[in-house]
């Protein structure tokens, strides 16, 4: 493998891992093991664990984008609207480490601020105004509409991570492409 490669397994091992027991509770010893690689190995391709943190969370992001963009490619408004619900539970539901690793990069997100370290959470929002973007075109372009689309998407994202039975009153008010219907069931 190159470098590159390695580089690449390592965020998805690294997602698997941050996913599952947030930056504080992770090793990279785990990551490396993960990926089988040493852990000086590991160091060489990314120089500590918050720059892994960090290409892990804006992996995750910019999958989001990916998604999406290719789910409102030539759709606007509403049509795109339900694609990308459609879409995002369908990403959540299919790689769920995807919406763990959300969760856990807000908290980290907050915990970093509250030590004084801001270059990750500017780094974070930067990455999420992409997301922004990225959804507010479709969407015609709409302050409120994209706000109430990505603000559907944080109470998905919660709701999923609380692990709501799909058939639970709370999702009721969701779009109806947005109802996980059985799919988020572990």
């Amino acid at each position: 493998m190159s470098a590159e490669e390695r580089r690449e397994s390592v965020i998805r091992a690294a997602i698997a891992e941050f996913a599952q027991r947030g930056y504080y509770g992770t090793s990279t010893e785990a990551i490396a093991s993960r990926v089988g690689v040493s852990q000086p190995y590991l160091f060489r391709l990314f120089p500590g664990k918050k720059a892994i943190f960090a290409a892990a969370s804006l992996r995750c992001v910019d999958d989001t984008c990916r998604v999406f963009e290719e789910a409102a490619e030539g759709l606007r408004g509403e049509e795109a609207l339900h694609a990308m619900a459609n879409a995002y539970v369908r990403l959540i539901t299919e790689q769920p480490e995807k919406l763990q690793m959300q969760m856990q990069t807000y908290i980290t997100v907050a915990a970093a601020e509250a030590e004084g370290d801001h270059e990750f959470g500017e780094a974070v929002r930067t990455a999420w105004m992409k997301l922004w973007d990225t959804v507010h075109l479709p969407l015609g372009a709409d302050d409120n509409e994209t706000t109430t689309f990505l603000a559907y998407g944080m109470l998905i994202n919660a709701l999923a991570a609380m692990g709501f039975p799909p058939q639970h009153r709370v999702w009721q008010g969701m779009y109806p492409s947005a109802r996980t219907t059985g799919r988020l069931e572990k």
